[in-house]
């Protein structure tokens, strides 16, 4: 689960640690915020940047380079001596991350065009370590040039997809920038939420409250304007999330938008054909992009034990059952119900390539999905991968007779348990075994008696 958490925006990462408190307006309803499993697409800053300007909502003048010479080339027609390089890495953090080539910060402050070059060409093609990326890293394929402003004063606003508000709601702050996840913890009270109603929109009294309660009523009317522009290319996109951290106030006052955070919804792909051809498959994890290739519905996670189920409300049953008895599922891998021999054959690949599993639990109720069409997957598998790690494979439902039988003849050492809760303790022992003979280095026969 710390792998779905570290993918969270500021926003969900707000209101998870404000749940399970009251924070609609006015509503006296408790409530507990889920976490989804889906993977929905984020793109780099520069693309969020793109989409803001194009609403009609002001972020500084900005290029993106893919060279240090286009770097350099970006500085001089911005002509200005203060610059920002800010590595277009899908990660949080970056200010404070290092890459593995010892530079230090993903977000550098520059004031010349040679220096801008100097610092493009350290951050192009490494791999940038922040506290959301892992000690893996994330590689840095693009550097965005910006002029730098100097803010004297900071907000924050976010409108989110969030169904413990039945729809979208607004979260803003008169305490944006870098600190704003403190300021949730140690200030909850100033965190702002108002629920927009999805059939109404955003009115005028709801828009009225939210710039009152962050303390900008000088500035009413265009923040107002701001707030209906977030709204429309919310909606235009089908996006779940539009964070702006922070919101400026520069000299003038003019207002700008120096950070953000785009997430859409997957289900929009058709309509948002051009949107999603900007995906970063370079960002993803390669695992979860093989799986994509097949259809597979698969996250990484952080423990021992690979999951291989149909259906996501099985999938996270199956890993809660984990849970339970003390062991931790290494991934959520949904294979869906259309599965073929050949897709569950490439769920193993990209199962075992995970080091970190020690033993296979496969969850399956045939209903659309047919049991004998997984017991091929795993067979052929289990032959072509030369598994070693223990398979515990739980089967119901239509044709389980005749996986049983495939299973059976196959002659391989896969352990067929028919209660669930009974295959999750036998997982967990059996990767606890294997942990233990990995440690003292020897080999384990996990048909031993158990």
């Amino acid at each position: 689960m710390a792998t779905i958490l570290r993918s969270l925006s500021v926003a969900e990462r707000i209101v998870l640690k404000n749940s399970p408190k009251t924070i609609a307006a006015g509503s006296k309803k408790h409530w507990q915020p889920q976490l989804q499993t889906q993977r929905n697409l984020n793109v780099h800053e520069y693309i969020s940047y793109t989409l803001l300007k194009e609403a009609g909502i002001d972020v500084p003048r900005f290029g993106i380079a893919k060279t240090k010479e286009e770097a350099k080339k970006i500085a001089k027609d911005l002509n200005t001596k203060d610059l920002v390089l800010k590595a277009q890495v899908l990660a949080g953090g970056r200010g404070k991350g290092s890459f593995k080539n010892g530079l230090k910060g993903g977000v550098r402050m520059v004031y010349t065009p040679e220096e801008a070059e100097e610092i493009a060409g350290k951050m192009l093609g490494q791999y940038l370590v922040t506290k959301q990326t892992g000690e893996k890293g994330r590689i840095c394929n693009m550097v965005m040039v910006t002029e730098r402003k100097f803010p004297r004063k900071e907000f924050y606003f976010a409108i989110m997809m969030e169904r413990s508000f039945n729809g979208p709601v607004i979260i803003a702050s008169s305490q944006g920038g870098v600190n704003i996840e403190d300021v949730a913890a140690e200030s909850p009270e100033a965190i702002i939420y108002e629920p927009i109603d999805i059939i109404k929109g955003l009115d005028k009294a709801t828009a009225e409250r939210v710039v009152e309660k962050v303390g900008l009523m000088n500035q009413k009317d265009k923040i107002i304007d701001m707030l209906n522009k977030m709204y429309t290319l919310f909606l235009k996109k089908d996006a779940l999330l539009i964070e702006i951290n922070p919101y400026a106030e520069d000299v003038g006052p003019t207002y700008f938008s120096l950070d953000a955070k785009f997430r859409f919804d997957d289900n929009s792909q058709f309509r948002q054909k051009e949107l999603f051809a900007l995906r970063d498959w370079s960002q993803e994890d390669e695992k979860e992009v093989a799986a994509a290739k097949y259809d597979l519905n698969y996250i990484a996670l952080d423990g021992s034990i690979g999951c291989l189920v149909n259906g996501a409300g099985l999938a996270m049953a199956t890993m809660d059952i984990i849970t339970l008895h003390g062991g931790s599922p290494a991934n959520f891998l949904d294979v869906g119900g259309g599965a073929t021999a050949q897709a569950v054959k490439e769920a193993f690949k990209i199962i075992t390539s995970d080091p970190k599993v020690l033993a296979i639990m496969v969850n399956i109720f045939g209903g659309i999905m047919r049991c004998d069409i997984i017991a091929e997957g795993i067979i052929a598998a289990a032959k072509d991968l030369n598994l070693k790690m223990p398979i515990i494979c739980r089967l119901q439902g239509t044709k389980v007779d005749d996986a049983k039988v495939l299973i059976g003849n196959s002659g391989l050492k896969i352990l067929p348990v028919d209660n669930l809760d009974e295959a999750a303790r036998l997982a967990v022992k059996l990767s606890n075994i294997v942990s233990l003979a990995k440690d003292a280095k020897l080999d384990v026969n996990f048909e031993m008696p158990l």
